[in-house]
């Protein structure tokens, strides 16, 4: 019997006061964007103003979490030791949020039945207390 390799770890990112929120909202299931209280806009990634008017009234806004498959590629290069290739790196963008997309992966999909405006929602891949957001195809 052999024991089935985990997968590997993805690089950690740097959490601070600003984008703590999108790295731990999937602990709630929820995926979190910086919102402007003043203009109403959404910048991703997180900043401690707005890209749009410069106002410092932001906070994160729980996203409904489902959007579009902007454009996709199929990776099959081994980039870590472990990595199982292929997978889906994918732009996503937001329903709730169309300005606001997301590079990211779409997982439990057969890389050869993405298609471009697929609709997908968000899921997490937690490891060791920060929540990627990764997304799914919507049947």
């Amino acid at each position: 019997m052999t024991d089935t390799p985990s997968p590997p770890k993805r690089p950690r990112p740097r959490l601070d006061a600003i984008n703590r929120p999108f790295w731990t909202g999937g602990a709630e299931g929820k995926l979190y964007i910086t919102h402007c209280g003043d203009c109403g806009q959404y910048t991703h990634p997180p900043k401690e103003f707005c890209r749009h008017c410069q106002s410092e009234n932001v906070s994160p806004k729980a996203m409904v979490g489902t959007g579009t498959v902007d454009t996709y590629t199929i990776n099959y290069q081994p980039w870590m030791p472990g990595l199982p290739v292929p997978f889906i790196i994918a732009r996503v963008r937001l329903d709730d949020a169309p300005e606001v997309i997301l590079t990211t992966n779409v997982v439990n999909c057969p890389v050869d039945a993405i298609e471009f405006d697929d609709p997908v929602r968000v899921t997490f891949d937690e490891q060791d207390g920060i929540f990627f957001p990764v997304f799914e195809k919507v049947a």
